[in-house]
């Protein structure tokens, strides 16, 4: 059917007032339709409702091109259409294409009540919209890189991309963001070749390129957010905006072999300048390394050199430090160094790159030269008690694991220097003070240089005993000999703590002797002298010892000690009783004082038997007695 007034520019039907004969108003009715279909059928369907052509026409014409899912679109009843009367102007429809008008519903009858057909109209995009849209894109992008003013505000840039996006577009704009950025990225780095010889200068301006380069990648990547969003995310394997200028900044520094190595050698001489103690510009070598680590460079391009170079360095200053300096100066350095490289993991390298670096430096400082340090230093730092230096190497080695060879210097150590000691006979006389000094100076650095570490200890003990047991028996000799010393009234200027400390230190040379028998002889018969004859210091301090030797060695070592000891006080009682006797009182001579012994074989020391006379008057005492 044809309409005469489709071709209006503006209005698809006549506003004019409608004849008298006109029918009444066709029932309109209003219907939401999707703008993604794609229907385009004729003004007559098989339903019998009919979309006048005119406004199918202005539907298509001013549809929304934004985007917007939804278009009004009224529907006429196609038997009232065909009315005599439908194509004469009637008020009726001059409203027809008003958005959302509302026309006169005519009393509701058969005819009006017949199915509904409805056609769905398809927006259309502007002509040239993405090519035009990526013009005003690709026009900020330039003026991005180039630090220019924007021609547009940022929110029209950012739906401009979204626009893209929302209309299938992604995947060219995603391609034509890449091409556009790769071509300022690619200037900007070969801009640098060719720069200044100066290395600090140069580090300079590649971290002012980086600065420049992260800075516009921010602001591009902000404008193509819905880019991210939109389309990105939604594809296998394809980076965000911002990785994907990452990827053309280190692809671009990788084709100039030039800036790359340029950028290397400076930051490496950067680190050596500051090894060799020279201030440095710590804040340009921090960004550059974050670079190569943004980059993914990091491990590769800088951290195997490093490393190489790191070695090389301590190479040479480890054996030129060792020979011009004493060991306690070298550990200090080494100990120091260990804390720089430390300190420099913390402040601008990787964390992952401290575990070799550090393992790096003690190969060279310390794993290379450790027979060197102790051959040169482990003795003179025994002999002058040098506890601390022994903490700083003890600490150093461990960090090798060269604590082995540690304990077996201190065992070469211990039974070289008493060896010297015990095999002098001329110097039996010194033997126990020295082994007793010898010991405690052995005990504190045990404690205080090597965390009292068990197999220290037991390295210590070990050489102890061998040395001790070098002469067999003399030496169980001296050591009973010496608590006789003690223990014999006359030695004055000891006091009772003093000596309970002085019997507990030789208790300990006591456990390395090996003929604990020989001990227990001498110390017998040197003990009877001072009961019998009164010479001991103190009984309670021979009674301290026995007891001590008895937790040592068990109750039958020191059971014939302790017979002596009874001994001594029954014959004290028996001396006692004998005075207050009547006998002792009326019939002895006056004058005399006399105290007698009765002594247990078995307890005692065997003497020779000897003849003994004694004075008439003794002999009477004895007698009674």
């Amino acid at each position: 059917m044809s309409h005469p007034h489709a071709s209006a520019p503006k209005r698809p039907f006549s506003s004019s007032s409608p004849s008298p004969a006109s029918p009444a108003p066709p029932h309109m009715k209003k219907a939401k339709l999707p703008a993604s279909s794609s229907s385009s059928a004729g003004p007559t369907e098989k339903s019998g409702l009919h979309l006048d052509p005119a406004a199918a026409a202005a539907v298509r014409g001013g549809g929304r091109t934004n985007g917007e899912e939804d278009v009004d679109m009224l529907l006429a009843d196609q038997d009232e259409l065909r009315a005599p009367n439908a194509s004469a102007p009637g008020g009726g429809t001059a409203n027809l294409f008003r958005k959302k008008a509302t026309l006169p519903q005519p009393p509701a009858t058969a005819a009006t009540r017949k199915p509904l057909r409805i056609k769905i109209g398809q927006p259309k995009l502007p002509k040239n919209f993405e090519e035009d849209t990526w013009a005003i894109l690709k026009d900020a992008i330039t003026a991005i890189f180039l630090k220019q003013k924007l021609s547009c505000d940022v929110e029209k840039l950012y739906q401009a991309a979204g626009d893209l996006c929302l209309h299938k577009l992604g995947a060219n704009l995603y391609e034509r963001v890449k091409k556009e950025c790769e071509i300022h990225i690619s200037a900007k780095i070969s801009a640098l070749v060719g720069q200044s010889p100066d290395l600090v200068v140069f580090l300079s301006l590649v971290q002012r390129t980086w600065q420049d380069f992260c800075d516009q990648m921010l602001i591009i990547r902000g404008i193509a957010l819905l880019l991210d969003v939109k389309y990105v995310k939604n594809v296998a394997n394809l980076c965000s905006v911002w990785d994907m200028g990452l990827q053309l900044f280190r692809k671009h520094i990788s084709l100039s072999p030039e800036i790359e190595h340029k950028t290397v050698t400076g930051l490496l001489r950067l680190i050596e300048s500051e090894r060799l103690g020279e201030a440095i510009d710590k804040t340009l070598l921090s960004h550059l390394l974050k670079m190569f680590t943004d980059l993914g460079m990091y491990s590769e391009t800088f951290e195997k050199p490093f490393l190489e170079c790191t070695s090389e360095f301590y190479a040479t200053e480890g054996v030129k430090y060792l020979q011009q300096s004493d060991i306690p100066d070298y550990l200090r350095h080494a100990e120091s160094r260990l804390q720089e490289e430390h300190d420099r993991c913390i402040l601008y390298l990787e964390a992952n790159t401290r575990k070799p670096l550090i393992a790096t430096t003690e190969k060279q400082l310390l794993q290379r030269h450790t027979s060197a340090i102790i051959e040169k230093g482990f003795t003179v730092l025994m002999e002058a008690n040098r506890v601390t230096d022994l903490s700083r190497m003890y600490t150093l080695f461990q960090r090798v694991d060269a604590i082995e060879m540690l304990k077996q210097a201190l065992s070469l150590y211990i039974r070289g220097t008493g060896q010297g000691i015990i095999m002098d006979e001329e110097k039996d006389k010194d033997l126990v003070p020295f082994l007793l000094e010898f010991k405690a100076s052995l005990d504190k650095i045990l404690e205080e240089s090597f965390a009292k570490n068990e197999a220290f200890s037991n390295t210590i003990k070990e050489s102890f005993e061998h040395l001790i047991n070098l002469r067999q028996n003399r030496p169980a000799e001296l050591i009973a000999k010496f608590l006789d010393e003690k223990l014999r009234a006359g030695n004055k200027g000891t006091s009772e703590e003093e000596l309970e400390g002085i019997l507990d230190k030789v208790l300990v040379l006591f456990r390395f002797i090996q003929g604990k028998d020989v001990f227990e002889a001498f110390y017998k018969k040197d003990l009877a002298k001072r009961l019998l004859l009164g010479k001991s210091a103190s009984i309670d301090a021979e009674k301290s010892m026995i007891t001590k030797l008895k937790t040592e060695c068990g109750s039958q070592f020191t059971n014939k000690l302790e017979g002596m000891f009874k001994d001594i006080e029954l014959s004290k009682e028996i001396n006692d009783s004998f005075k207050q006797s009547s006998q002792a009182r009326t019939k002895l001579p006056t004058g005399i004082e006399m105290s007698v012994h009765v002594l247990t074989t078995g307890y005692w020391p065997t003497y020779p038997p000897m003849d003994v006379k004694l004075p008439h008057e003794l002999n009477v005492y004895q007698s009674s007695i």
